[in-house]
């Protein structure tokens, strides 16, 4: 026989939804003349829960749960996992862009907010690329010469020069 320290979520798992079959042997019990506090032992489930399934079945005839408050999803497993391969796949593509890909492929009609919230939710967050300089290959050719030409130069040399990302400039 379990005492009623027991862990909780050890027990029942926080709150993890009752299947209907405890739910059922619950009420066997009770109907059997058992107490709220035998039942709570043998079926090791929390007592406010064994008291609260009782008291419905008592007042309404069931110990059916309602169905859950609010929309559904528009989101399926299914559209999570393509959403999830679209972007691995293309890092750059616009939400706009993958909420069409989903649209084509998963036949969701889902919206390019919907598909920024899921994918905040899986951790991809966007930013803007970093913009690095065009160097075409002539370009390329004469920084390097100009570095082989100036690679003796001295500090005193090199502290004549006037660089011009460390300077601000007004016209």
């Amino acid at each position: 026989m379990q005492t009623a320290s027991t862990n909780i979520c050890e027990r029942m798992g926080c709150f993890q939804e009752l299947s209907e079959f405890k739910r059922s042997t619950m009420i066997g019990y009770h109907l059997c003349n058992k107490s709220i506090r035998e039942i709570y032992l043998l079926l090791n489930i929390l007592r406010s829960t064994v008291s609260g399934i009782i008291t419905k079945w008592k007042q309404l005839g069931t110990t059916a749960t309602q169905p859950p408050s609010g929309r559904p999803r528009k989101m399926t497993e299914r559209g999570q996992r393509m959403l999830k391969r679209i972007v691995r796949r293309s890092r750059q593509l616009s939400a706009e862009s993958i909420a069409k890909d989903l649209q084509t492929l998963c036949d969701l009609q889902i919206s390019t907010t919907t598909v920024h919230r899921e994918l905040h939710g899986r951790g991809f967050h966007g930013q803007a690329a970093a913009s690095r300089p065009y160097i075409t290959k002539r370009n390329a050719k004469r920084r390097m010469q100009w570095c082989k030409a100036h690679r003796h130069w001295t500090l005193e040399q090199w502290r004549q020069v006037l660089w011009s990302d460390e300077s601000r400039f007004s016209v």
